[in-house]
């Protein structure tokens, strides 16, 4: 038990270390990235959604 304890201690340690080494984004940048993906993901989802229908609708005119 105390080296599985050791070896758990070990890994918060150098993940408390890494985590002294991230850069992390200021909060305008957040902002600007997280409107980005949601610009995307609306475009994406609008581009889907226009196929989605045509596809309907063209196998409904074939039935």
């Amino acid at each position: 038990m105390n080296k599985i304890t050791g070896r758990i201690k070990m890994f918060l340690l150098e993940a408390r270390q890494e985590f002294k080494h991230v850069n992390w984004p200021t909060r305008q940048e957040a902002t600007h990235l997280t409107l980005i993906v949601i610009g995307i993901s609306l475009g994406v989802a609008v581009f889907m959604a226009f196929f989605d229908y045509l596809f309907s609708y063209g196998l409904k005119a074939i039935i």
